[in-house]
């Protein structure tokens, strides 16, 4: 059994838990998260037999007694090959670390990992009304799904991705440009409590915005159910082209002119250029 364990927020603590049970699932072995036994529980698998918080109490406490060994890919010139031996050797271990990162076997085993990630109906229901809402009596219609990220974007990495409002419209306005045979409805996803519809409105007045205001599943799910995203470099918006492998395009700097057709990628091309 492995047990894997870490912290940060709820899409890192997915895209880790899926590295290490795409690894197990080649490998033959059963992989159980600890962060999603108690926390974040309304994804299908927080449901699962073996996603429970006896099972997270049993592995913390174990690995804390050292009756557990410990796999750490904390650090990302970790020794790779002696860590995965380690697992190998092992018949339970905890398994740990941002690093623990497996591309090929994600991508082969996704269809797995995008079901047990599945949002629960009371989640998914009441987002897809208030957009269908939203759209009612517009036909051609395009969705763009826009993530504003802030919070603490402002001092991560000195805030290369702490964007403002004006430089969201810009590139809202540029993807208008390039689709002025569609209605366009863009739905905002943010953790900035003062960014509101009306100002977008005026900013982008040749689009339908969308601020559904939502929490973070079902902002994700939101999301998930547009044609395009964009945003700044984040496993928010990363995770949410995974389900439909929605094109993506990645705000690396302010400059709206770099958004073209081209630029727009698919979630394996991301995936294996994190930032």
């Amino acid at each position: 059994m492995i047990f894997a364990r870490d912290k940060s927020q709820m899409c890192n603590n997915l895209l880790q838990y899926a590295h290490v049970y795409a690894w197990g699932r080649e490998h033959g072995r059963k992989v159980i998260s600890m962060r999603f036994s108690y926390k974040y529980q309304y994804f299908h698998i927080c449901h699962t037999g073996l996603t429970s918080f006896g099972w997270y109490l049993l592995a913390k406490y174990a690995a804390a007694l050292r009756l557990l060994p410990t796999a750490s890919f904390k650090y990302k010139d970790c020794d790779r090959e002696a860590l995965e031996r380690k697992m190998l050797r092992h018949r339970h271990i905890v398994v740990s670390g941002w690093f623990a990162r497996w591309y090929d076997l994600f991508l082969k085993y996704r269809n797995e990992i995008c079901e047990l990630f599945t949002l629960d109906a009371q989640i998914t229901d009441p987002v897809k009304a208030r957009m269908s809402k939203a759209e009612t009596d517009f036909t051609d219609k395009l969705r763009l799904g826009v993530h504003i990220r802030r919070g603490d974007y402002k001092e991560w990495r000195d805030g290369q991705y702490y964007f403002s409002d004006d430089v969201y419209a810009k590139h809202i306005n540029r993807f208008a440009e390039m689709h002025t045979d569609k209605t366009l409805h863009v739905y905002l996803s943010t953790n900035d409590p003062s960014v509101t519809e009306e100002r977008f409105q005026q900013l982008c007045p040749q689009v339908h915005i969308h601020h559904l205001q939502g929490n973070a599943p079902e902002d994700l799910f939101m999301l998930s159910e547009c044609d395009y995203l964009i945003g700044p470099p984040s496993t928010f918006s990363l995770v949410a082209a995974m389900y439909r492998d929605i094109p993506l395009y990645r705000m690396d700097t302010a400059d709206a002119s770099l958004l073209s057709a081209d630029s727009f990628r698919l979630f394996a091309y991301w995936f294996r250029n994190m930032v």
